[in-house]
């Protein structure tokens, strides 16, 4: 074999393998040390603000800190608080609820069937039968089971994430412990952040401490305005179901609004997959006054979408819609609920790379033996 050809390999078996190890070091270590990651991104968060404080009005290093976190985590405790105070009254009464609405929502659908049109269509597909009794018995188990298979999945989906979030909920108080750790760990991190970036920073060769700024600052406007425009759509989502919710008198406004912004983050359907079949289900109960005020603020949403969501994705990196809806799939399959999340930002990371192109110099390594 060709002595060129075989270096080739080597080289790309091993950037095969030291990505593996990459992977699997952060899949082992990322649940041993998580406090510490939340921790140093608290601290950077807050690095502007303590810089702030020691510029403009001369504190110490540590005194600085200590304003800010209180400053950040006072307001994060608060807010916290009385969110996780109000979904806690909220999702129970939907959770036991659901049963209710379940049965509700079949009793509108045998309704819905005995209007004349669907008795009109009944009565063709009982002649289509009588004109080919062998199909019958094939067709009625096929919707039987597909029936069976739609219901069973979308009240195991609904049930579990109610459970999910219940689960959290509970969990809060045993949270405590990792609270302390990220909040020790935030301060040691912001109060010695220069001592520890000059560290760091000697850790790495200079011929590649320059590559890797580059791919750092990609990355920072990447993800940072990924998330950031994530946040900002999804609270204004939540905000305005929420203002129409209370105008309409809708029980349990804040959970259910915050759950449809969270579904906002499905590219293209968004909102439209939970108002939509709502809206539709309260007309065929007769609910007008309802129904007609959940289809405003689905309209509402809509046109404030299209006013407000160019300008804010102007500041951040966007996706592609394919490309974030397989994120999110993949992600749903490895990580579960939380995977919605974890697959969108790594499709954000793996287009940082590519932009900073990481994947056109481990190309170049492969085939030449260097990076650039």
């Amino acid at each position: 074999m060709d002595r060129i050809l075989v270096k080739r390999l080597l080289r790309g078996l091993w950037v095969l393998i030291a990505t593996l190890l990459i992977a699997v070091a952060i899949y082992l270590l990322l649940p041993l040390l998580y406090p510490f990651v939340i921790a140093w991104i608290i601290a950077y968060a807050m690095n502007p603000l303590v810089k702030l404080l020691q510029n403009r009005l001369r504190l110490p290093r540590w005194l600085a800190v200590t304003l800010s976190l209180i400053l950040y985590f006072g307001a994060i405790v608060v807010i916290l608080s009385a969110a996780v105070t109000r979904m806690v009254k909220e999702v129970i009464s939907l959770t036991t609820s659901f049963d209710l609405h379940v049965d509700e929502i079949k009793a509108t659908f045998v309704r819905w069937t005995q209007n004349d049109t669907i008795q009109s269509l009944i009565g063709q597909i009982n002649e289509f039968y009588k004109e080919n009794p062998n199909y019958q018995e094939t067709i009625n188990s096929n919707i039987s089971k597909t029936t069976e298979t739609v219901g069973t999945a979308v009240t195991d989906l609904v049930t579990g994430f109610f459970n999910m979030i219940l689960s959290l909920l509970t969990s809060l108080p045993n949270m405590g412990a990792v609270l302390i750790v990220v909040l020790l760990s935030t301060f040691f991190i912001s109060n010695s952040w220069t001592r520890h970036s000059i560290t760091v920073s000697g850790w790495v060769p200079s011929s590649i401490r320059k590559p890797i700024s580059d791919i750092w600052n990609d990355l920072k406007k990447a993800l940072f305005g990924y998330v950031r425009a994530q946040l900002i759509m999804i609270s204004i989502t939540a905000l305005f179901v929420m203002i129409g919710l209370l105008i309409l008198q809708v029980k349990s406004a804040f959970t259910i609004a915050l759950l449809i912004g969270l579904v906002d983050l499905l590219p293209y359907l968004g909102v439209g997959l939970v108002m939509v079949p709502w809206a539709a289900y309260l007309f065929m109960n007769g609910d007008l006054y309802l129904g007609i005020g959940i289809s405003v603020i689905y309209l509402i949403l809509l046109i404030a979408r299209q006013i407000i969501e160019p300008k804010v994705l102007a500041s951040s990196v966007g996706l592609d819609p394919l490309a974030t809806l397989v994120g999110m799939f993949v992600g749903l399959k490895l990580f579960g609920v939380l995977g919605l999340i974890i697959g969108p930002v790594s499709i954000v990371i793996l287009d940082a790379f590519n932009r900073a192109n990481v994947l056109r110099d481990l190309r170049t390594y492969i085939i030449n033996g260097r990076v650039r």
